[in-house]
Formats: structure tokens, sequence, C-alpha cells
């Protein structure tokens, strides 16, 4: 059995990843995978070349990829030339509110890296070949689910250590590593408006893509292939109008506290 540490570079899976590295595990992993889809912030992606440096992590970091997400939205289609892969849009149609589809996590999260793992395994797709280490928390139980191919056996590590992502922070502070940024798309939609501020004011290049995504999604036909007008923010406003103040500074209830899960930032 090959063990595979799926490694997003977010609290989670980072600190999964420095745990095993400093033998606190019964085991080790074999390497770790990193599924890169060309849309993290540069702070994520300076962040995972911190990792990969030398004397940190004693096993290989393989980075994957099944395309640029981005450059796929903006031309309106998939990882494989086809049909947009949805990610989590706020739509408009005939005045009724909603959200696109999520695929975006299957394709160019969990294709490359299981694509990935069938190369370890020389092109064999061996009945529970891989274990894979997934960077869960106590807090995310729910999103504990069993892999959806043969030959990976999805393990969780955090959970069997009965650590919250309150005790990963607790403990990289512990230890004295940095602290890892937040791992997500620029553009992706469940972020909420503190970090929309933020990667406006501290980021500034991942914003200005973020706004070229959002208007391209209205611009390239995909909003009429869905039959919806399709935007990056809850407020169903292009990205550059929006009122980024604080919901206390608006008067406003944030009903959106949700994150990426899945895949996207353990």
């Amino acid at each position: 059995m090959i063990k595979v540490l799926s490694l997003g570079a977010g609290v989670q899976s980072t600190t999964m990843a420095l745990m095993a590295a400093r033998g606190e595990f019964e085991d080790t992993p074999d390497c770790a995978i990193f599924a890169d889809t060309g849309a993290e912030p540069k702070p994520t992606y300076d962040y995972l070349d911190w990792l990969m440096s030398a004397g940190i992590l004693p096993f290989p970091v393989h980075v994957v990829s099944n395309g640029h997400i981005k450059n796929d939205l903006i031309n309106g289609i998939n990882s494989a030339g086809k049909r947009l892969a949805s990610i989590p849009f706020f739509t408009l149609h005939n005045g009724k509110k909603g959200m696109g589809r999520r695929q975006c996590t299957k394709e160019y999260k969990l294709q490359p890296i299981q694509k990935k793992a069938r190369e370890l395994l020389g092109g064999k797709t061996t009945i529970g070949g891989i274990e894979m280490w997934i960077g869960i928390s106590t807090d995310e139980i729910i999103r504990m689910k069993p892999s959806r191919v043969k030959y990976i056996n999805n393990r969780w590590p955090l959970i069997e250590k009965r650590m919250s992502r309150i005790d990963c922070l607790s403990w990289l502070e512990k230890n004295e590593y940095p602290l890892p940024p937040k791992s997500a798309c620029t553009f992706c939609p469940f972020r909420n408006d503190a970090g929309w501020i933020n990667m406006k004011e501290k980021d500034p290049d991942s914003f200005a893509e973020a706004v070229e995504v959002d208007r391209a999604i209205r611009l390239n036909g995909t909003a009429k292939r869905m039959k919806a007008d399709l935007y990056l923010h809850r407020s169903l406003k292009p990205l550059e109008e929006v009122d980024l103040r604080s919901n206390s500074e608006t008067g406003q209830m944030d009903m959106f506290l949700n994150d990426c899960e899945g895949m996207c930032g353990v």
C-alpha cells in the first residue's frame, strides 16, 4: 500500500504534513500530492514553495494539474475543452436567486490527484492500493466521505488525533511554523466579504483576476447557455461594484457563512 497525503496548503493539510514530518503519527506518507488549479493566490504558492523547500518535509510533493481553471472559465470551457466546468456562481433567473453546481473540485482537484495515484500504482487500479491522508479536523466531520474509486482508501489522521482547526493553529504556533494563508481560488464564490476586502487590500493582483473572471462569465456566452445572469458575489452585482464594507458597517446580517468545502482548502 502506498500512503499519499493530499496537500492543499491550508491549515489542516499543512499541519498534518508537518506532524508527519516530526514523526507524530505511527507511520509516514510516502509522498504528498498538491492539485494546482492555476488560480491560487500568490501567498498560497509562496507557502507551498516553503513547504517543498529542503529540510521541511521528508517525503516528495508531487504538483499535478488538470488545466488552468481561470483560463477555462474565461474561455467558457472545462478542463477537457468542452462544456463549462461550473463553479458555484450566484445566479439570477427570472427574478429567482440560486447557485450553480460545483464541478470545479472534481475536475481540477480530485481528477488530477486520482490520475497521479494511478500513476504511483504503475497504471493499475489495485483495490485499496492507495491510502489517502486527508486533512479534515473534528469540527468538519461532516466532510468525511469514503473514496469513490476502489483503488483509494481515505484516512483522516487529524480525526484520529481528535484535533480541531484551532488545535492545528495552536500546534503550528507552538512549533514555530509560519501559519498558512487561506487556500482557495482567487475567484471562489464562497469567499465572504472580509475575504474579498483582504484580497483587494493585500493582494490586488488576485482581486483583479477575480474581477476579470466575474466579467467573463457574463460576457463569454456562459450566462446565455445557463439561462441566468452569473456573479461571483452573493449581492448579484459585478464584483468591482460591490460595497465591500463589513456587515456591521452596513447593518446587514451575513447569511452566507459557509466556506469552500471538499478538497479545496484542507
